[in-house]
């Protein structure tokens, strides 16, 4: 059986979007042909790829492995000919980014703010989430994550030196139940957690001492998936929360929060861009990899 590679791209593309009609709207035809072109694909393998209802695409089991074993090979050949037509060099088409919820750094308006008008023929595509899944097999060009995260077959570029992570509270939550003085008092204290999805246990708080880490399970009366709801509720003086200090960073020179168990929080390595190992990298690319590296 002779693959038909277009037929592949075009139910790549279907699988990244999850839509008949954005799929379409990528590749710049009509919905009825994207659907001939999955339906073909389908007749000429023997077996669903596709289950469609009048608001939903998802994929079958064989249409879940199918996307999986060839979506590096799409993205490879993607780059490839992106590659090729810029003889120019010229970043241009569209980027799309997995992004960590707390990569303050990157996030920051001036960073992307900049990327942005140095790039004008991008369009720049962000997803801000903290799911860990396949950015390749999901169609990504890269992502943004703490190092110690990343796949170890990922090439990873530092956005930023070295991070650490804080406990931190209101003055008036300190003048009214005092500050725990070691991580193991903070069961005696009005913690608000975090965690990164539903039916995820809440984010075990971690800390060092003596050079050796160690976290604590925190049974917090408020979790929440959402640091900016975090911070407004330490600022209210309802408890102590805790996460990266670049969250903190602006309510704590407003003197709104004051660090707590600082002496127990470490430093460690960052944010890294990741991106695929290929022979080839696209111009979009380079030139985030690029901007990353003038802003360290």
């Amino acid at each position: 059986m002779e693959p038909d590679l277009n037929a592949l791209a075009v139910f790549a593309l279907v699988a990244e979007e999850r839509s008949f009609r954005a799929a379409a709207d990528r590749l710049g035809v009509t919905r009825s042909a994207v659907s001939q072109t999955i339906r073909r694909l389908e007749e000429t393998l023997g077996i669903a790829l596709v289950q469609r209802t009048t608001r939903s695409v998802s994929l079958t089991e064989a249409g879940e492995r199918l996307f999986a074993e060839t979506a590096p090979a799409i993205a490879e050949m993607r780059a490839a000919i992106e590659t090729t037509g810029n003889l120019r060099g010229l970043p241009r088409g569209q980027l799309r980014l997995a992004v960590s919820s707390i990569a303050e750094r990157f996030l920051a308006g001036p960073f992307l703010a900049a990327f942005a008008e140095a790039n004008p023929q991008l369009q720049i595509d962000i997803t801000v989430t903290d799911e860990e899944f396949d950015i390749v097999a999901e169609g990504y060009d890269a992502g943004v994550r703490l190092g110690e995260v990343i796949e170890q077959d990922m090439i990873a570029v530092s956005v930023a030196g070295d991070e650490r992570q804080l406990a931190v509270c209101a003055p008036a939550y300190r003048d009214r139940f005092g500050l725990p003085s070691h991580p193991s008092e903070l069961a005696g204290h009005r913690c608000i957690g975090w965690r990164p999805a539903p039916k995820v246990a809440p984010y075990r708080w971690e800390f060092a001492e003596h050079g050796k880490e160690f976290s604590v399970a925190v049974a917090p009366e408020i979790t929440t998936n959402d640091m900016a709801l975090m911070i407004k509720l330490a600022v209210a003086g309802y408890g102590i929360t805790f996460g990266m200090e670049a969250s903190f960073r602006a309510p704590i020179e407003r003197g709104e929060l004051v660090s707590v168990l600082e002496e127990y929080c470490p430093r460690f390595a960052g944010f890294y861009l990741y991106y695929p190992s290929r022979r080839n990298t696209a111009p979009k690319l380079r030139a985030l990899i690029d901007h990353v590296q003038r802003f360290r």
